[in-house]
């Protein structure tokens, strides 16, 4: 039976893949097959109704609250010009050096991506970011990932991130945390060096216009001007609170809320804007909400007794339990993670995730190393994921381009957090 399951789960990353079924709904489909298949009644315990899709349903409500909050604070960043003036002054310093100002704009994907992630995240540094940087002369597929690998070096710090992995693989948000910070060093190093190294081997082109902006009305954010120097101090407010003083992620996700609403609205519109940017965040989040209440009913039915029974022994032939193969073997795996394959994190890797952990075949910690060291090329090598698809054409490119270039960069990123598991829990 659980070459059966193997053989659905292939069949559920085909239609991903070929875009037969959208993901959320594959791997709801793909949930029910598992449970049915692992002889699941269908109601009572362990059942397909009560367990899988009840249970399942609102398993990470915690990191959908998160993923809301921080999708609330990047429509405020948007709408009160804080990310806009945080872009606009790293340009006016950077001048007319593509690398300097490549840089900055790096530094300032990184500071959104603490707040929320996917294509928000691009459209709040690249907006004005990517035409800036073209026009003094950075090529048009680096720019797009600069801010691309600038987002990904702040993903260890993104606090809704930590609230899923802490969710899904059943641990303590202290450890993501810990392990976070030691993925940080590597993402960054990577994207400077993707950055000096990219500018370096292509030269300077100068594209004075882009299509995909030029026929743009100015963003409301320019038209309003710059925020005061002590609002863009808002997307670390809930770093400082999570990260320096150990508040709950929740809590740290509203004080940054309210922070920006306050250091940049006057009173008397403070309701209007707190709800429009409130209605804007649930837009932006609904799509990320939809796909985690199918990751926890995947989870719930790969953790089935059935399901782990069936698993067990064919996951434990092919799992290699030496820290070096671990490390070759996970690392060479790594394009897996790509095109919304089975390694993808935020869809059928979740589930490979789960059973890894109720098969006990590695420890959750391990399995947690392993699944953000992927988490890291998904968020900017995948030419499916929100964030490249935008960046990609917002530079007039392809996305595929895009991956081509950055893919390297990120791979060793894999590597270094690969490296680490194998080193610390293995």
């Amino acid at each position: 039976m659980g070459v059966v399951i193997l053989l659905v789960m292939a069949a559920g990353v085909a239609a991903m893949l070929t875009r037969k079924l959208p993901t959320a709904f594959a791997l709801v489909l793909l949930a029910v097959v598992i449970a049915f298949l692992s002889g699941a009644p269908l109601t009572g315990k362990n059942s397909v109704l009560d367990t899988v899709l009840q249970e399942g349903a609102p398993a990470l409500a915690a990191t959908m609250v998160a993923i809301i909050l921080g999708s609330w604070l990047g429509k405020l960043l948007d709408e009160t010009g804080i990310a806009g003036t945080l872009v606009r002054k790293i340009v006016e310093f950077g001048g007319d050096r593509p690398t300097v100002v490549a840089l900055g704009v790096l530094a300032v994907s990184a500071l959104v991506g603490t707040v929320t992630g996917s294509a928000p995240a691009a459209m709040l540094a690249g907006i004005i970011g990517i035409p800036a940087m073209v026009a003094v002369g950075v090529p048009k597929v680096t720019a797009a990932g600069t801010v691309l690998m600038g987002i990904a070096v702040g993903v260890p710090f993104e606090l809704p991130v930590w609230q899923f992995f802490s969710t899904a693989l059943d641990l303590p948000v202290d450890t993501v945390r810990g392990f976070m910070v030691k993925l940080f060093p590597f993402a960054l190093v990577a994207a400077v060096a993707y950055v000096v190294i990219e500018n370096r081997r292509r030269g300077t082109e100068h594209a004075w216009s882009l299509k995909s902006v030029s026929a743009r009305p100015a963003p409301r954010r320019e038209r309003l001007g710059d925020a005061p120097w002590y609002a863009l101090l808002a997307p670390v407010i809930p770093l400082v609170l999570a990260l320096g003083l150990d508040v709950a992620i929740i809590p740290s996700m509203l004080a940054g809320v309210l922070y920006a609403l306050v250091t940049t609205t006057r009173p008397g519109e403070m309701n209007k804007r707190l709800l429009r940017t409130l209605y804007g965040g649930f837009e932006v989040a609904a799509p990320p909400l939809a796909l985690f209440v199918a990751i926890g009913i995947l989870l719930a039915a790969v953790k089935l007794p059935g399901a782990v029974d069936a698993l067990e022994p064919l996951m434990k032939a092919v799992s290699p339990q030496n820290p070096v193969l671990f490390v070759i073997v996970f690392t060479v795996l790594v394009p897996l993670c790509l095109y919304r394959g089975p390694l993808n994190v935020f869809g059928l890797g979740a589930g490979i995730a789960g059973v890894l952990i109720a098969t006990g075949i590695y420890p959750a910690v391990a399995v947690l190393g392993m699944a953000t060291s992927y988490n890291q090329v998904f968020g900017v090598a995948d030419p499916t994921s929100t964030q490249t698809v935008w960046a990609a054409q917002y530079a007039g490119v392809s996305p595929q381009q895009v991956m081509v270039r950055t893919l390297p960069y990120v791979w060793l990123v894999a590597l270094g957090g690969m490296c680490v598991t194998a080193a610390l829990y293995l």
